[in-house]
């Protein structure tokens, strides 16, 4: 077996969601917990435009997702007890050597570090349950990680934190070789680019640790997206300057240096709770489009919306407003799966 991850902007089947349902991250007011629902609601009607959507239910919530839920998004009934399906989710894999043969890699999910607050016993199981619907393989790992902590180009790079998988709350007896030898079996890359850390937000009580897929992606081979935050007032300001650095020294699996391009942070710099980590590079690829995360019209939306556009030429980028989701510790692209689509083999 040769397991890949294909590159997100690789054709899809489908993407996956799961639909809120009450825990910590849900809300404390009826306000806040129909915002989360709507949000997440409004997440997949702007996939459902581009493609299948199947989302993962609650039995608890099956009547309010019905009710919210165009019938374009498909619901599969499973217990949760949370609503992240990057982190949680299967992370899908092909085999180069047997084509249309998709597995599923079962990472290990322990609520991101099991801190004191999070739930994840049931949750942990979405990965077994999705790839048995898809009829995949399933590709059990001993690693504890996260969807949202790696980034692939789908020609053996990856993006990883050393505050994710190497997090002694996650993966205590871990080393760098021990886990770029489990991603090479589970997702076959060959270059691993270890971010030295995350967002500043992310760092806090809800936070991931450290996830990069708020900070950094690849729209193609040898080019990078990377947050820029522009405003010294910010404590990102240093991280953006620290990672830019990084990648100005490193190189892809093929060899290549990268081609950075800055997308720079929302205007914002504060909420009610302190600094931000609102941020577009949080987005999800889908085909023909972008799902790109929007933050009221803030004034760097639009820009960040045509950069987008030329970082992914062809496909129609879309903002939905993700600032309930960063208020719950993630954006787009964490509430969000693909799953690659398999081309039959040639008969």
């Amino acid at each position: 077996m040769a397991w890949r991850m294909p590159s997100e902007t690789a054709p899809h089947e489908r993407t996956w969601m799961a639909f809120p349902r009450p825990g910590q991250t849900l809300g404390e007011t009826l306000a806040e917990q129909e915002e989360c629902y709507a949000a997440w609601a409004a997440t997949a009607h702007a996939i459902a435009e581009f493609e299948p959507v199947t989302m993962v239910v609650d039995p608890t919530e099956i009547a309010r997702a019905r009710r919210m839920l165009s019938s374009g998004v498909e619901i599969v009934e499973a217990p949760l007890d949370e609503f992240w399906m990057r982190d949680f989710g299967p992370t899908f894999v092909v085999d180069d050597e047997r084509p249309g043969v998709l597995g599923a890699v079962d990472w290990i999910f322990n609520g991101w570090g099991a801190p004191e607050w999070a739930e994840w016993g049931l949750s942990a199981e979405i990965g077994r349950f999705v790839s048995g619907l898809v009829g995949s393989e399933l590709v059990s790992s001993v690693l504890v990680n996260e969807g949202g902590g790696i980034h692939v180009d789908g020609e053996g790079t990856v993006l990883l934190t050393e505050t994710v998988q190497l997090d002694p709350r996650r993966n205590p007896y871990a080393d760098r070789a021990r886990v770029e030898a489990e991603l090479a079996r589970t997702i076959g890359t060959t270059r691993a680019i270890w971010l030295p850390r995350g967002l500043t937000r992310d760092y806090d009580d809800f936070g991931t640790n450290g996830h990069v897929d708020i900070v950094a992606t690849i729209p193609s081979p040898g080019r990078v997206l990377l947050h820029d935050q522009t405003d010294e007032a910010h404590p990102d300001h240093a991280v953006s300057r620290e990672l830019r650095a990084l990648f100005e020294s490193e190189t892809d699996a093929a060899g290549r240096a990268w081609e950075i391009i800055d997308v720079p942070a929302p205007a914002t710099l504060r909420d009610h709770e302190g600094f931000v980590d609102w941020s577009y590079i949080n987005h999800l690829v889908v085909n023909g489009g972008v799902i790109a995360c929007g933050f009221g019209e803030d004034e760097a939306d639009a820009a960040a919306r045509a950069i987008l556009s030329e970082a992914y030429p062809g496909r129609t980028v879309v903002s939905v407003d993700a600032r309930p989701m960063f208020a719950r510790g993630g954006g787009i692209h964490c509430i969000t799966q693909q799953q690659p689509r398999i081309e039959a083999p040639a008969r």
